[in-house]
């Protein structure tokens, strides 16, 4: 544990408690790891189980209201997901993450709302953190795929959300991401296509739909808004909307 190796300390002390299921401090020792990877429920479970032995542990008491209170904070961040707002879930986060250092799920969920949010390159730090332990986190190369998806970088996006799925083939997230991608680059390079060959009016229309695609990625839209402004400048004959 004081390696941060919580997984191997998990399995030792639950070797611990099957070889004496009486050994309070064992169980104290589960619950610890369980709570700093993030899996309240297992560490209640093991709290309770030192409470049974010795109802007046303080530590245990104290490390059951913590468990009780990243359930808590998991479930206003479900709301708060839900809501789309992506602030009030960075915080719950990062308060379950005080107690749950070790969770990668709530530091993927931190970094995705951070993206969410345009704050890309924390959205990113935290990613790469995960990626640095763990080269085949799916979520972590779909939160990456996705800050380079929203920075207009969307061929290095396209890579990190394949990579995902290749991953995790029933990540709907990174696929449903990857055809907005490849939609949105099709579509653009069409218009710009049509722009250079005089044919400013199929320009104007393959870049009104390509704005349709994704309303959330601001700065491949906001070129898509400028490229049609200069070809709606070109086109005199119809009134534009």
């Amino acid at each position: 544990m004081m390696l941060c190796r919580y997984r191997e300390a998990l399995e030792d002390s639950q070797q611990a408690v099957r070889l004496d299921n009486s050994f309070m401090k064992g169980h104290l020792r589960e619950g610890k790891c369980h709570l700093s990877l993030g899996n309240s429920m297992a560490a209640s479970r093991c709290f309770q189980k030192v409470l049974e032995l010795e109802p007046d542990n303080s530590q245990a008491q104290q490390e059951l209201k913590n468990a009780e209170s990243i359930l808590e904070y998991e479930r206003m961040a479900e709301i708060g997901f839900e809501k789309r707002d992506f602030r009030m879930v960075v915080f719950c986060m990062d308060r379950a993450l005080e107690c749950a250092s070790a969770c990668h799920k709530f530091k993927i969920l931190k970094a995705e709302c951070l993206a969410l949010l345009g704050r890309y390159p924390e959205a990113q730090s935290v990613a790469s953190d995960i990626l640095r332990m763990d080269s085949t986190n799916a979520d972590a190369l779909y939160v990456r795929g996705l800050c380079l998806y929203y920075e207009d970088c969307i061929d290095k996006a396209v890579q990190f959300f394949v990579q995902a799925l290749r991953m995790a083939p029933d990540h709907d997230k990174a696929r449903l991401a990857c055809r907005n991608a490849k939609a949105l680059k099709a579509k653009k390079e069409e218009g710009n296509k049509a722009f250079k060959d005089g044919n400013f009016e199929a320009a104007y229309d393959l870049y009104s739909e390509a704005l349709t695609i994704d309303p959330n990625n601001i700065k491949t839209n906001a070129k898509l808004f400028c490229n049609r402004a200069t070809v709606g400048s070109k086109v005199k004959t119809r009134t534009i909307h």
